[in-house]
């Protein structure tokens, strides 16, 4: 008997007890549902949340091999092992199985915790409020570890997804009920809880803080910094990586975040396959170089002083905020969220819009936490509501007016 036979098996022989949903679960993971419809439905359609998910998740691969391959060889850079002169988006230096090693060694562990922790609280509250185990956290369990420093400790992970998965999604109902995109409740979590595993200079390239803490003792080693180029710019330094460095992604920063090019690819993929909405892309971009473009100008004008702490950013060039930090990555596959955005066009356009804007804003303004999409999708996840309900309010309004002029 195969374990497609046997899990069916299983389903059957506990359907009714409280244990069915796990069995229900394992089953839908693992195989495709073989449930039919069979009612006179008015639409019938081939996706369903699986494949929705499967398709998030197959936009967020190259994402995900490109942060292995980018933490061995930050590492490997770091420690003067290769040479950043002589790497490549296609070279050996960098697609070498030697970086792939180091950064697997991190970057795996941080998806199986994950998935464990997550998934394993999934089927506890499915078994408890007796309903089938659905797929919403597929997603997030794949965006968390991607969204991270690549030395977080597991056990701060750990606590982290269980605190986003039980607070900020099982209290609300479960999925398509959540009011905050799980993946960055977990982040901010981590951020709020323990801020200097996630800011700073010596998080973002593996080793770095170990070897802080053995300089500190008095060890002879090399010093590590990971600092990435926000922290650098938030301090007035100089940029010290080129444009094509930053478009590519052989830069410091979280795991799946630093590769622009990918992020763009990963989008047009969403946006084709009709995952996610171009509405929220495009205006959430526009609102980031419009914001970046104020600022541009203000330095221009001389209103802020080149000793200004907000010189380094309001200076950079507004289109270059969207190849640093996580502002791509945050637009493409966390903006886009179908639960947690806002579901009219109009108002995709306005909060799309708005979570550039406010994403620059923050980056500039908060020298200590130069990242700013993060709080600015959280902030919008709150009022996406709101501004589904002028939008629909405005419109019903249009039509009486249409209506009134029409009776008289």
């Amino acid at each position: 008997m195969g374990l497609k036979q046997k899990l069916h098996t299983l389903k059957e022989k506990y359907k009714g007890k409280k244990i069915a949903p796990a069995f229900n679960a394992l089953h839908t993971f693992l195989f495709t549902p073989n449930d039919t419809t069979h009612g006179g439905t008015h639409i019938k359609a081939a996706d369903d949340l699986k494949r929705t998910m499967n398709t998030v998740i197959l936009a967020l691969l190259p994402c995900l091999v490109f942060g292995i391959f980018n933490a061995g060889y930050q590492y490997h850079l770091a420690t003067h092992e290769i040479s950043a002169a002589s790497s490549g988006f296609f070279s050996s230096e960098f697609w070498n199985w030697a970086n792939f090693a180091v950064g697997a060694w991190k970057v795996i562990p941080l998806v199986l915790v994950s998935y464990g922790v997550g998934l394993a609280i999934e089927f506890v509250f499915a078994v408890i409020k007796k309903h089938e185990v659905e797929e919403g956290y597929l997603v997030t369990g794949m965006l968390v570890p991607l969204i991270v420093p690549v030395d977080i400790p597991l056990w701060m992970l750990a606590v982290a997804v269980a605190f986003g998965v039980i607070i900020g999604k099982e209290v609300f109902g479960g999925t398509g009920m959540n009011i905050l995109n799980p993946a960055l409740t977990i982040r901010a979590f981590l951020f709020f809880a323990y801020p200097t595993w996630m800011s700073g200079d010596k998080v973002w390239v593996h080793g770095a803080v170990e070897r802080a803490n053995e300089l500190a003792a008095g060890m002879k080693v090399d010093a590590i910094s990971g600092e990435t180029i926000l922290g650098s710019l938030a301090q007035n330094k100089a940029l010290s990586y080129d444009t094509m460095d930053m478009f590519l992604g052989f830069i410091p920063g979280s795991v799946g975040e630093t590769s622009t090019i990918l992020i763009l690819l990963g989008g047009l993929f969403l946006i084709f396959s009709k995952i996610g909405s171009w509405r929220i892309m495009v205006s959430a971009v526009l609102g980031a170089l419009t914001m970046g473009f104020i600022f541009n100008n203000v330095v221009d004008a001389g209103w802020i002083s080149e000793g200004s702490k907000f010189f380094g950013l309001m200076s950079l060039e507004f289109w270059k905020h969207l190849i640093i930090g996580g502002l791509a990555f945050g637009i493409v596959y966390m903006a886009t969220d179908p639960v947690t955005a806002s579901q009219t066009n109009k108002g995709k356009v306005i909060y799309g819009f708005l979570i550039g804007l406010i994403s620059v804003l923050i980056r500039v303004f908060n020298p200590a936490y130069p990242e700013g999409v993060m709080l600015a999708i959280l902030l919008m996840n709150v009022f996406a509501p709101t501004i589904d309900h002028y939008v629909v309010q405005g419109n019903i309004n249009r039509r009486m007016k249409r209506l009134k002029v029409k009776n008289t």
